[in-house]
């Protein structure tokens, strides 16, 4: 029997990399965009459907009080906005998808639309946004607010907000370039109309002044885990990346997005699923798990973490012992299924405990060889469904090394089970995603 292809995403962002071990990353100095350029095209190499560029907008100062722990090591600061990275990597590839995170906190429904139009053009169609409405006050007072709205009215907002942005690019008709040289005329304006959307929050009167791009609009990535992020992902997405972990959560979340995507009336398949997964490898099992112990115990990774966890909760967990359980009952406006997803509430586990295992970040633990990964991705596919999956390195910090140990070994491995591309077939990421 033919196994069912999958498809994979790479999930990083345009920060700083693996600066102190310089022989295996860019140095800690990317800023010009050629590392992540390289890392493109190693992806398109292997095959990938998209690199997604994660993004936030504020310099964190809720681990330790301060930005002092965030800069000294490099923790969700320096973050370098992923659009004009997006654009850059698009002029650099011919088939790989790129998703860029926009928050529609941060961009009036017009500026997005209209920069999501532009770079989908100039990929020729393989552009795609990854939907977020940010999680953090820090960034909302960057944008002239006290604090962020409840999270389940942001849910409401951004809902209001994708009509808003899909009317725009509704506002030209498919064939409104007519390009007539007889007559002289570019494009027909009666298939070019305003919009003009008064909403709750927002408004605004179109069209966009963009022509329509390859795909018509990007390709929408989402990855709510709330019930109301749950009910956006499965009404918008084209793509929905889980952090579900385990086998049984992993079940119990495809279930449940797959039935509210049919109560919105779209088609399930249609939706294309990617677990999180963070495999460590080396050349033997063994070596494996001698990286993973070395890399989860460290302090560097473990002040990373935190700072990361700290940032999208705004909970300092620097004031936590390392080594005693959290308090219960912790609560955020920031990103609620994240921290309960780490905090894992009576579970006993200490703060060390929890930052080693959130560490391993994927749907399920995996170490071991290229093959014995490749093996277990394909398990999970036959035992749970869904459609692939989003990789991210446990370290979180991208590597060299590491994107060599992904390109060069394990996706071989897993074309030799055929449960993935060995080509692109098709021409814009939203077709890419519906291929299998």
């Amino acid at each position: 029997m033919t196994p069912k292809k999958f498809h994979l995403g790479w999930f990083t962002n345009f920060g700083a990399d693996e600066w102190n071990d310089p022989m295996a990353s860019g140095g800690g100095s990317p800023w010009d965009g050629e590392f992540y350029i390289e890392f493109a095209k190693a992806l398109e190499r292997a095959c990938f459907d998209y690199l997604m560029l994660e993004d936030t907008l504020m310099v964190s100062e809720s681990y330790g009080g301060s930005s002092r722990l965030s800069l000294k090591g490099a923790n969700q600061v320096p973050k370098h906005d992923p659009l004009p990275l997006a654009s850059a990597i698009a002029t650099h590839t011919r088939h790989l998808g790129i998703v860029a995170t926009m928050s529609t906190l941060a961009y009036p429904p017009f500026l997005l639309a209209r920069a999501s139009s532009t770079i989908d053009s100039l990929s020729r169609g393989r552009f795609g946004w990854n939907i977020v409405t940010s999680g953090e006050d820090l960034a909302a007072q960057n944008f002239g607010l006290e604090k962020l709205p409840e999270h389940d009215l942001r849910y409401d907002m951004a809902d209001e907000y994708m009509e808003v942005v899909n009317r725009l690019f509704a506002s030209w008709e498919p064939d409104a370039v007519v390009m007539d040289r007889a007559t002289s005329t570019y494009a027909d304006h009666t298939k070019v109309k305003p919009i003009d959307f008064k909403g709750r929050w927002y408004s605004c009167r179109g069209p966009l002044n963009t022509v329509p791009s390859p795909q018509g609009r990007p390709a929408y990535i989402q990855a709510g885990g709330s019930s109301k992020g749950r009910d956006f992902a499965a009404k918008h997405a084209d793509s929905i990346v889980s952090t579900a972990q385990g086998t049984k959560a992993m079940k119990e979340f495809r279930d449940d997005v797959r039935a509210r995507a049919a109560k919105f009336g779209r088609n399930p398949d249609d939706i294309k699923l990617l677990w999180l997964f963070s495999p460590v490898m080396g050349a033997t099992e063994a070596e494996a798990w001698i990286v993973n112990e070395r890399e989860m115990s460290h302090d560097r990774f473990i002040d990373r973490r935190l700072a990361l966890m700290s940032a999208i909760t705004d909970i300092d967990f620097a004031q936590f012992p390392m080594d005693e359980p959290l308090p219960a009952g912790l609560t955020t406006n920031g990103e609620t299924h994240s921290l309960k997803r780490f905090a894992q509430e009576g579970s006993g586990k200490t703060l060390r405990q929890l930052v080693m295992d959130s560490g391993k970040s994927g749907c399920v633990d995996s170490v071991g060889t290229p093959e014995q990964v490749a093996a277990q991705m394909g398990e999970i596919m036959a035992e749970v469904g869904g459609d692939g999956f989003l990789l991210l390195n446990p370290a979180q910090r991208n590597t060299r090394r590491y994107i060599a140990e992904v390109t060069d070994g394990l996706i071989p491995a897993l074309q030799r089970r055929g449960l993935v591309r060995t080509e692109y077939t098709k021409k814009t990421l939203r077709e890419t995603l519906l291929e299998f």
